[in-house]
């Protein structure tokens, strides 16, 4: 399983995603789905045998909407994580909060500098 994101700006994303969520770029390719000329930036998993994030770029659309998911990213610092969004240009939509009946599990929605939704969870205890 993987998730390609479709973004407006291939190397504005790809700065943000490496920043503020720490991936580390695999490799790029140029293709065509359905036709329609694409670059894209493969990224590696952030474990073994995880899942791949790939940005993607359409050279024929001027930009893709930015409410067709939300991305979930869990992270040992919540705060942190929220900090380098914002220096990296995202914005907060909710601030952290703990859920209740959760164990002290934390969550916090952040916009990237598209309006891509981000959930980030940092677990309790």
């Amino acid at each position: 399983m993987f998730t390609k994101l479709q973004v407006k700006d291939l190397d504005a994303a790809v700065a943000f995603y490496t920043s503020v969520v720490g991936l580390v770029e695999m490799n790029r390719v140029e293709a065509e789905i359905t036709g329609r000329k694409v670059s894209e930036v493969v990224f590696m998993p952030t474990y073994p045998g995880g899942p791949m994030f790939i940005l993607a770029q359409f050279h024929d659309t001027q930009a893709p909407a930015a409410n067709e998911l939300i991305m979930g990213f869990a992270t040992k610092d919540i705060a942190a994580f929220i900090a380098r969004a914002e220096q990296a240009g995202g914005r907060v939509l909710e601030p952290a909060q703990e859920v209740p009946g959760m164990g002290g599990m934390q969550v916090a929605f952040v916009a990237d500098p598209e309006g891509h939704i981000l959930q980030l969870s940092q677990m309790g205890g």
